[in-house]
C-alpha cells in the first residue's frame, strides 16, 4: 500500500510497544501519535517508508560521558555504580564507545559492538553506515568503535551510561567526532570532564571548542555538566584557587558563563591534602558537587519523558509552521524560475527561426495541411510538441536541482529537500500551489498531535507537581508506570464542527 511503513519499520514499533507496555504506558500511547506523524511525512515526503519518527530517538534514558584522556571518565562511572566496571589509568585505556546497561547477573559481560549495531533497541543501531559515511570501509571494523558493558549495580537500573574514548584521539579522529555527535544529540545528560592536572587549558582550545563551544548554544544545552575533575591535585598549589579560576575563565571564552560547571574529585585514589583547612574546603565543595551531579543523573529517568513528548510536539509544530512554508515558498520560486527560463527558452527559439529567415523560410516549418491525413504535417506536429515538451521539462528538472540544493538534507522533521522534489514530479503542474500530501485532513493530524502532546505534558506535571496543594504529598510517590496514559484522539469529523457552531 502507497504510504505504508515497511514491515522492518512495522516490527521495530511492535517491539517498542511490547517493551513500553509494562515499563510506562503514557509513552506507549505517544508510539500511536508517532505514527500518525509518519503517515504524514511518507504522504508529503519528509520520510521514506523504512523510517518513522519513532526510531529516530532514544526511548532509554542516556547519560553519556565525554571528555579528554585521562580525565577520570572511567574512575567516575565506577564510583558511581559501586562497581570496578571500567579500567581505569593515567593513559588511554579505552579507546572504544562503552554502552553501559543494567544486568540482573552478578557476572559483568563484555558484548562486541554488532551487539549494538544490530539491535534498534541502543543507541548506535545501524551506526556501521554512519561510520562508513565519514571513512569508506571503517564500518566493518564496528567492533573497533562500539562495545557493551553490563553490571547488576541498580543505579544503572533503567537508564543507559555511555563511556566515550578521550577526546583528543588522534587516530580515527573523524569518526569519533560523527559517534560523538551523534551520541550527545541522543542523550538526555551530558557529562563532560576536564583533567585539573593539565597545566594549560588554553592549549587545548580545538577540545574546548568542540565539548563546550559547538554545546552552549544548542537549544538543548541545559543537559550539559561541565565537570573538573582530580582537583584534589590543585590542593598542591600555593594558590588552588588559580587553578580553578584558569578553567573557568577558558570556559567563559567559549560561553560558559554561568552554572553548570562543578569540581571534583575520587577521596579514594585522592592525593593527600595536608593543609586541613584545605581539606576541609576542597571536601565541601567536592561534596556539594557530586550530590548535585547525582542528583541531575537520577532525574533522567523523569527528563526523558518530556523529552519524548517534546520531540512529538516540535516535529508537529514544525511540520506545519516550518517546513510547509519552506516547500511552500520553494515552489514559487520554482514556478518563476520556470516561467523565467521557458519564456528565455523560446525566446531564443524564435529568434533563431528569425535569424534564419536571411537564408531560407523556416516558417515553413509551422504550416500544415492535415487534408487527405497528410502524414508530413503529422509528424512536424508530433515534432514540435516533443521538442517544447523536452525544453519545458529539462527546465523543469534544472530549476528544481538548482533550488533543491540550498534545502536542507537533514531536519528534525525529515528530508526537507526531497519533499520538495515530490513536488516537482513531471504529472505535477508548476501552477500547483499546495505541497504534495498537504490538506486540510493532514493539518488536523498535525493539530490532534500537538493538542496530545499538551495533555501528555499536563498528565506529567500532575505526576511531579501539585500547585494547589490540595492533594496529598503521598500522591507524588505513585510510580511512573501506574500514569493513565492520554486516550488516542479521533480525528475530528465535519459534524463535530458544525455542533460546535450551534
Amino acid at each position: 500500500m502507497l504510504n505504508r511503513p515497511e514491515k522492518s519499520i512495522r516490527d521495530r514499533l511492535e517491539k517498542l510497544e511490547s517493551h513500553l507496555k509494562n515499563e510506562n504506558p503514557l509513552l506507549l500511547d505517544a508510539v500511536v501519535r508517532f505514527k500518525k506523524l509518519d503517515s504524514v511525512a511518507y504522504k508529503t515526503g519528509l520520510l521514506n517508508t523504512d523510517k518513522s519518527y519513532a526510531t529516530g530517538i532514544p526511548w532509554w534514558p542516556l547519560v553519556s560521558i565525554l571528555g579528554t584522556f585521562s580525565a577520570g571518565k572511567s574512575s567516575f562511572i565506577n564510583h558511581f555504580l559501586g562497581d570496578k566496571l571500567q579500567l581505569t589509568g593515567n593513559q588511554a585505556v579505552d579507546d572504544k564507545f562503552t554502552v553501559i546497561t543494567y544486568s540482573g547477573s552478578d557476572e559483568n559481560r563484555v558484548l562486541p559492538g554488532i551487539a549494538l549495531n544490530s539491535d534498534p533497541r541502543f543507541p548506535f543501531y545501524q551506526m556501521s553506515d554512519e561510520i562508513d559515511k565519514v571513512a569508506s570501509g571503517e564500518g566493518r571494523r564496528i567492533d573497533a568503535y562500539l562495545q557493551m558493558k553490563t553490571s547488576n549495580s541498580e543505579k544503572l537500573s533503567g537508564k543507559i551510561f555511555i563511556d566515550s574514548p578521550g577526546f583528543d584521539a588522534d587516530e580515527q579522529r573523524n569518526a569519533i567526532l560523527r559517534l560523538t555527535d551523534h551520541i550527545v544529540d541522543l542523550s538526555d545528560l551530558v557529562l563532560v570532564f576536564f583533567d585539573a592536572r593539565h597545566p594549560e587549558p588554553g592549549a587545548m582550545q580545538h577540545t574546548l571548542d568542540h565539548l563546550v563551544g559547538n554545546t552552549i548554544k544548542r537549544s538543548d544545552s541545559e543537559k550539559f555538566l561541565y565537570i573538573l575533575n582530580q582537583i584534589d591535585t590543585a590542593a598542591q598549589e600555593d594558590n588552588p584557587e588559580a587553578v580553578v579560576a584558569a578553567w573557568q575563565r577558558a570556559l567563559a571564552a567559549e560561553g560558559l558563563t554561568a552554572g553548570r560547571f562543578y569540581t571534583i574529585y575520587n577521596k579514594e585514589v585522592a592525593v593527600p591534602i595536608q593543609d586541613e583547612s584545605v581539606r576541609t574546603r576542597f571536601e565541601a565543595k567536592c561534596d556539594h558537587d557530586m550530590a548535585a551531579i547525582v542528583e541531575r543523573i537520577h532525574q533522567v529517568e523523569v527528563e526523558r519523558s518530556y523529552r519524548i513528548i517534546g520531540a512529538l510536539d516540535n516535529i508537529a509544530n514544525d511540520i506545519e509552521f516550518e517546513i510547509v512554508p519552506v516547500i511552500k515558498q520553494a515552489m514559487n520560486k520554482w514556478m518563476r524560475l520556470v516561467l523565467t527560463m521557458d519564456a528565455i527558452a523560446f525566446g531564443l527559439l524564435l529568434t533563431l527561426m528569425f535569424v534564419l529567415t536571411q537564408w531560407m523560410n523556416p516558417w515553413q516549418l509551422f504550416h500544415f495541411d492535415f487534408t487527405n491525413n497528410n502524414i508530413i504535417s503529422i509528424i512536424k506536429l508530433v515534432l514540435i510538441v516533443v521538442v517544447v515538451l523536452a525544453v519545458h521539462f529539462s527546465v523543469r528538472r534544472f530549476a528544481a536541482t538548482r533550488i533543491a540544493a540550498k534545502l536542507a538534507v537533514k531536519h528534525a522533521a525529515g528530508n526537507v529537500r526531497a519533499a520538495f522534489l515530490r513536488n516537482t514530479h513531471f504529472l505535477r503542474s508548476i501552477f500547483r500551489p499546495i505541497p504534495a500530501g498537504w490538506s486540510m485532513r493532514t493539518k488536523r493530524v498535525l493539530q490532534t498531535v500537538i493538542a496530545d502532546s499538551s495533555e501528555f505534558i499536563q498528565t506529567m506535571n500532575d505526576r511531579y507537581t501539585r500547585p494547589s496543594g490540595m492533594l496529598p504529598d503521598t500522591a507524588l510517590d505513585i510510580p511512573e508506570s501506574d500514569i493513565e496514559p492520554v486516550s488516542v484522539s479521533q480525528e475530528p469529523e465535519q459534524k463535530d464542527v458544525s455542533e460546535v457552531k450551534r
